[in-house]
């Protein structure tokens, strides 16, 4: 979409008229993507941004770089959301390839499978499944019975996807303008790698901008969540209940234990074992360290203190 167009729907003064493909944040978005600055801790990343142009409020416009347009406005978050709805794909496609099956794969009747999909040898995909558009699927990859994979996601080889789970549904993403919600529409997709076990129930949302990654080797028990544009490194292992806020980052064979969460934009080190029921909310940087509760604290500190309360309630 042209930017001076896209402007002018948006109200904003613009007479730009260069070629707007795609949204992305602002360190990672390349001459030809819109970005946006709400929050002032980004500062450090508008100045090196290489975005074509980006939404910013009067009080910055003067920080943003040579060959940078500057969208101003006064709710960057705001118009990002409305932008977002110009660059939202097609919920379906109805031109396109039939999907290429590859060899001694076994689908059965009742799955659904979308435009210019791509299955590789040896799958078995059971009744029930949805398979978007543009959806690539590897080798050797189970899909049980009513899994939801959305359009444009990819699963690799050796994967193992359990019933009732819903693979690139959209994140949970809303500005509010004088009360109103208003909807960023979630354009990325979910990358699984290899040798991944996803158990029933379970929900991985689909990135607002570039990829939610699981990675290899990972173990996800049932019922858990996944938010939007989070990464899950090669080898962790999430046990029931668990749920990941936006954003975040497991470093790799970091284990979770059941109903424990982490906040969004956070990263934990790897080798990281989180207890049930553990809560997360500041980054964790030291690796191979086992933590508890919340607040959270240290695993063997957590089991003294637990003691020395429960001496207090019986004394």
């Amino acid at each position: 979409m042209k930017l001076n167009k896209l402007a002018q729907e948006l109200n904003i003064s613009c007479d730009q008229d260069i070629e707007i493909k795609a949204l992305n944040t602002l360190s990672d978005a390349t001459s030809d993507e819109l970005t946006f600055l709400e929050n002032k801790k980004y500062i450090s990343e508008l100045q090196y941004t290489k975005a074509a142009a980006v939404f910013v409020k009067e009080e910055f416009k003067n920080m943003v770089p040579s060959g940078t347009v500057a969208l101003v406005c006064d709710e960057p978050y705001v118009a990002l959301a409305l932008a977002s709805a110009y660059f939202a794909p097609k919920v379906v496609e109805l031109e396109g390839k039939d999907a290429q099956i590859g060899k001694d794969t076994t689908i059965m009747p009742n799955v659904n499978i979308g435009k210019n999909v791509v299955i590789g040898d040896n799958c078995t995909i059971l009744s029930g499944a949805y398979i978007g558009d543009n959806v690539v699927i590897g080798n050797n990859t189970i899909i049980n019975a009513n899994v939801v994979v959305y359009r444009d996601c990819l699963i690799g080889n050796d994967c193992l996807i359990h019933s009732g789970t819903i693979i690139g549904a959209d994140g949970f993403g809303f500005a509010n303008k004088a009360g109103k919600y208003i909807k960023i529409y979630q354009n990325g997709n979910v990358i699984i790698k290899n040798d991944v076990e996803i158990g029933a129930n379970c929900t991985i949302d689909r990135a607002a901008f570039k990829s939610t990654i699981i990675g290899s080797g990972v173990r996800l028990d049932n019922l858990i969540q996944i938010a939007h544009n989070c990464i899950l490194k090669d080898g962790c292992i999430l046990t029931s209940q668990v749920g990941i806020a936006g954003s975040s980052v497991l470093n790799e064979y970091v284990i979770m234990g059941a109903q424990s969460g982490v906040s969004g934009h956070i990263e934990i080190a790897a080798f990281t074992t989180i207890s049930a029921r553990g809560g997360v909310t500041k980054s964790i940087t030291e690796p191979k360290k086992q933590w508890a509760g919340f607040p959270l604290m240290e695993h063997r500190p957590w089991l003294k203190l637990q003691a020395k309360i429960f001496k207090l309630l019986k004394g």
